[in-house]
């Protein structure tokens, strides 16, 4: 059973870039689809990136407010995945959350009730 640990949070200003890392153990993170999804407060969890097992292609997913500011990679040999953001806006502060599952369909990698791993979160906070 894998456990997932995210890190890299932290207080920053309008149009700064962070990298958020999710660390794995008790699993290898290259056996899973392994996603990002954020929920800031008063508001529901929402889905941010995705990135498919090796044997899926590796492919990875974004939402729509992502695409071209967000970048999800993985790196095996360390067992992280991590999630590259640029140009943070204050609507971007959220709890960001690791989540990873082994067994998901394409359809679903953008469902958080479908993944079976999270991890406990790591705060961004985008304020001037």
């Amino acid at each position: 059973q894998v456990q997932l640990v995210e890190s890299g949070g932290g207080l920053v200003q309008p149009g700064s870039s962070l990298r958020l890392s999710c660390a794995a153990s008790g699993g290898s993170l290259s056996r899973y689809d392994t996603a990002w999804f954020r929920q800031a407060p008063g508001k529901e969890r929402e889905y941010v990136a995705s990135i498919r097992r090796p044997i899926g292609g590796n492919r990875s997913y974004y939402a729509d407010f992502a695409k071209g500011r967000f970048t999800i990679s993985r790196d095996n040999g360390k067992n992280t995945v991590y999630l590259h953001m640029d140009n943070l806006q204050p609507e971007d502060t959220a709890l960001y959350y690791c989540a990873a599952d082994a067994s998901l369909i394409l359809s679903s990698i953008r469902m958080s009730n479908q993944y079976d791993y999270w991890g406990q979160g790591t705060q961004v906070t985008v304020s001037s």
